[in-house]
């Protein structure tokens, strides 16, 4: 008989994945909880050799069709595809270039920077996903959307990748609003479902909170946004912007639990005490 929290597994892993029934239990039986079981299944969907939605066709994605779209959207006059041509990407692929979902696309891409794709990683990348046209592309958005929502791992590694890709060549640092437009994305998407879950710490663990204590609310990013604006902060470092990750996922709505001692950049440190004061 399966139990409540198996159910409810299941259903989280099938969500996210497209897989059976079948083959989310036998992840789930292997690897115990949803997020691992997730991420290992996206590192080989074909563990356990059952068919998978997202996988129906069984020939594997055609490297001479990814270079032939690649073809079409790339810059005449370079070797990659840039923004005019990601600009078309979006409208063939009948997403909002701002949609957060593309921050997910990128970091499976390995773009260097927003606008741009390689033909390595482009084709790797896509390949990596099972997808050789444009209609198995659009049919991975929405699963990309919600692995991106639902699963701390994955979203730690789109968060982390979205720093280098965001920043600006050759700057060590984001710009504020740079930084301030892409937590708008990234952190309003991963507060709906379980990847900032206010139970999780950084990699995902459970970490020692009350369970039924609140954590980071969505107000508390405009919050973090106006501390930032009103403290004339113009970069954001790598540090922080790591950092800030696991700061949401760990504090309290008190903000009652957070360790001065702790390695914390100062930036932290110092909205912490701003954010107790707006509270009394």
């Amino acid at each position: 008989m399966v139990d409540k929290k198996m159910e409810e597994n299941i259903v989280q892993f099938c969500g996210v994945t497209g897989a059976s029934t079948k083959d989310a239990k036998k992840y789930l039986d292997k690897y115990k909880r949803a997020d691992i079981a997730i991420d290992a299944f996206f590192n080989d969907p074909t563990e356990f050799a059952a068919s998978t939605r997202h996988q129906s066709n069984t020939s594997a994605p055609s490297t001479s069709k990814l270079h032939t779209l690649f073809t079409k959207y790339k810059d005449p006059d370079a070797e990659e595809i840039t923004v005019n041509g990601t600009i078309k990407l979006c409208e063939d692929l009948d997403v909002d270039p701002e949609d957060v979902v593309l921050l997910a696309v990128a970091f499976e891409l390995k773009s260097p920077r927003i606008g741009e794709w390689n033909k390595a990683g482009w084709t790797e990348g896509w390949k990596g996903l099972g997808c050789d046209s444009i209609p198995a592309m659009q049919s991975t958005l929405p699963r990309l959307r919600e692995r991106l929502a639902s699963d701390p791992a994955y979203f730690k590694k789109v968060y982390n990748h979205t720093f280098d890709f965001a920043r600006s060549e050759g700057q060590r640092s984001l710009g504020l609003e740079t930084a301030q437009a892409f937590w708008g994305l990234l952190m309003p998407h991963g507060l709906q479902g379980a990847a900032l879950s206010h139970t999780r710490g950084g990699d995902g663990e459970d970490v020692d909170m009350d369970s039924n204590e609140e954590g980071w609310r969505p107000e508390h990013t405009q919050w973090w946004f106006d501390f930032l604006n009103e403290k004339g902060v113009k970069g954001i470092s790598k540090d922080t912007w790591v950092m800030f990750l696991d700061f949401v996922r760990s504090i309290n709505s008190s903000f009652t639990n957070y360790d001065m001692e702790e390695a914390w950049p100062s930036t932290i440190d110092d909205f912490v005490e701003w954010a107790k004061r707006r509270l009394d």
